[in-house]
């Protein structure tokens, strides 16, 4: 019998051995000294990108984008984050008590819990339909959630038809339409004539209410929080109607005092007379005196909602609010306009302390006080200029800051000229049908939502939390708006808006006062790049260094970018950059 050949077998283990050797230094060469290594070395840090378990790898990502030593287009988040909100993530905040609501408001993860990625469209995303027909249809294929059609579709809020959601203007206490409503409440209220000018609408559905008052000059902030009905807020942003993601719980809501005219709640369920009436407290405070409150639903003569009724009604009185109508189960009652009136009560409310400032409202717990009035007179529904000629006079409010009257004036001639500019010699496409929906992300006077009127757009205006409060003089122009810190993302769907605008954006990134920051500039511009449409346009003014490392970020953003001088009118040394997002399957 034949001897094994150990030695064959041994050189056959050497050859194996060997040839794995040379190839893994062929290897290394290959990373190290060719192209070829970049991609490999690229996915590895996208691989870490989507980890939360490394800050330091993320912060050296960061750095590395902003000094322009990293210019590789960021990756993809994953499919299933199509419609992610990091602040209204359901599955984060399941754990978090449910008194108040408290789950179901903002809850932000920290910049470094977070995944630096692009969210992805819908696979078979189109470019939204423009306005006004959107109004009454969008793609189906933008937001492929048919659970509000199939249950809600008999009371006429929206239907499949096609490949499109259509909406017929209904409610789930109109579903013959918003205008018939309208029509009633007109009987009551002074709906046309600009005495009314900004609304709130409480639990808004697809917000078809706020969309028919558009026809009668009344601009309204409609809100719902992210629940079971999942995408009703992303269905009114898609129509081109202003809306925010947003839930009534334990804060005070994120506008200033005596901001809305009119604050409208049709079967919102929002318990207004339970925990001592502090939810009615919190919509007095953002009421401008005179003005209107209507309830329609639960509890208004709601069977077995008796003690509810009979409560809320008490809470009114108290607060000396005028009994305009009962109607069915709609109630409008009018706020006084004369200094604060309230009444002995069995709900322990008072007056707030004078340190109290009605306009903080970040972040700030809901108040069992009532907010007096006259801490900034003279600004009742009847005493400021009714609609349109509130948006250009210079409201009383602007006279608690230094030179405010002042300050106004030369802010909206600025923003005249510069809009001006956007639109000639820039060909921003403003004024056009490709822009609708509008943000500017540091409005301070609200001077750019101003210059635009006349356009077929509305405008979303953010004032930073840490900065002046002005949001209260915007309103007192007619105009809409929210505060917000842009180191935590926004409140509301991917791709919701056609044009952000931004001027001096680095200061959004940093401390008032200070030069350090307190987030970084790539995650702020990733948030842009999360909330802004595919081909929308992001218009940002700063200095020739800021816009520089912009458009270093705006590359890995896949936006294309032009650098452009300011207008020829004014004066400093600031640059402006238009970038439009590509549209991308990633």
């Amino acid at each position: 019998m034949a001897q094994p050949n150990r030695n064959a077998r041994q050189w056959k283990f050497l050859d194996i051995f060997t040839a794995m050797f040379f190839s893994l230094v062929l290897l290394f060469f290959l990373l190290v000294f060719t192209p070829f290594g970049d991609p490999l070395a690229y996915s590895g840090r996208q691989a870490l990108l989507l980890s939360t378990s490394d800050p330091k790898q993320r912060h050296r990502f960061v750095s590395l984008v902003e000094l322009g030593e990293h210019r590789q287009p960021i990756d993809p988040c994953p499919p299933d984050s199509v419609d992610h909100m990091p602040c209204e993530d359901p599955k984060r905040n399941s754990q978090l008590s449910r008194y108040m609501n408290f789950y179901r408001e903002r809850h932000c993860p920290l910049p470094d819990e977070m995944p630096l990625c692009l969210i992805p469209p819908p696979l078979d995303y189109k470019i939204p339909i423009q306005w006004p027909e959107s109004l009454h249809k969008v793609w189906h294929s933008n937001m492929p959630h048919n659970k509000i059609a199939t249950r809600k579709g008999h009371q006429g809020w929206m239907k499949e038809e096609g490949p499109y959601f259509i909406f017929p203007g209904g409610g789930t206490m109109f579903p013959d339409g918003a205008l018939p409503y309208i029509d009633k409440l007109r009987r009551f209220m002074p709906i046309k004539g600009g005495i009314i000018r900004t609304a709130l609408d409480m639990g808004c559905g697809v917000a078809s209410f706020g969309g028919s008052l558009l026809a009668e000059g009344i601009l309204t902030l409609s809100f719902a929080p992210r629940d079971s009905h999942k995408a009703q807020i992303q269905f009114a942003l898609e129509r081109g109607i202003p809306a925010f993601v947003l839930m009534f719980g334990t804060r005070r809501l994120p506008f200033p005092a005596f901001a809305f005219d009119f604050i409208h709640c049709s079967r919102c369920l929002i318990p207004f007379a339970a925990y001592n009436a502090t939810y009615f407290i919190e919509v007095d405070r953002l009421l401008r005196p005179g003005g209107f409150l209507v309830i329609s639903g639960p509890p208004v003569q709601w069977p077995k909602k008796e003690r509810e009724w009979e409560e809320l009604q008490a809470v009114a009185r108290a607060l000396c609010y005028e009994l305009i109508i009962v109607e069915g189960n709609t109630v409008i009652w009018k706020k006084p306009d004369r200094d604060p009136c309230l009444k002995p009560n069995e709900f322990r409310i008072g007056l707030c302390d004078e340190s109290d400032d009605p306009n903080v409202a970040w972040y700030v717990n809901l108040k069992r006080c009532v907010t007096p009035s006259f801490i900034n007179g003279g600004y009742a529904i009847g005493k400021i200029p009714g609609w349109p000629e509130r948006l250009l006079r210079a409201p009383s409010r602007a006279l608690i800051m230094n030179n405010g009257i002042d300050l106004f004036q030369a802010d909206t001639r600025r923003w005249a000229t510069r809009v001006a500019y956007y639109k000639n010699t820039l060909k921003v496409k403003l004024g056009t049908p490709a822009i609708r929906n509008v943000m500017d992300m540091n409005a301070f006077f609200g001077g750019f939502a101003a210059a635009l009127e006349t356009d077929p757009v509305w405008v979303m205006n953010v004032v930073p939390a840490r900065k002046p409060l002005t949001l209260d003089i915007i309103y007192d122009r007619g105009l809409i708006g929210v505060y917000h810190d842009w180191c935590e993302p926004f409140s509301t769907y991917p791709r919701t808006y056609d044009l952000i605008h931004v001027a001096s954006i680095d200061s959004l990134t940093k401390l008032p006062g200070s030069r350090n920051r307190s987030c970084s500039l790539v995650d702020l511009m990733a948030e842009i790049d999360r909330m802004l449409r595919p081909e929308g346009t992001a218009v940002i003014q700063d200095s020739p260094e800021v816009i520089k490392k912009v458009a270093r970020i705006a590359h890995v953003l896949r936006w294309v970018t032009t650098i452009n001088n300011k207008e020829p009118e004014s004066h400093g040394r600031g640059k402006i950059l238009v970038a439009t997002k590509t549209f991308r399957h990633l």
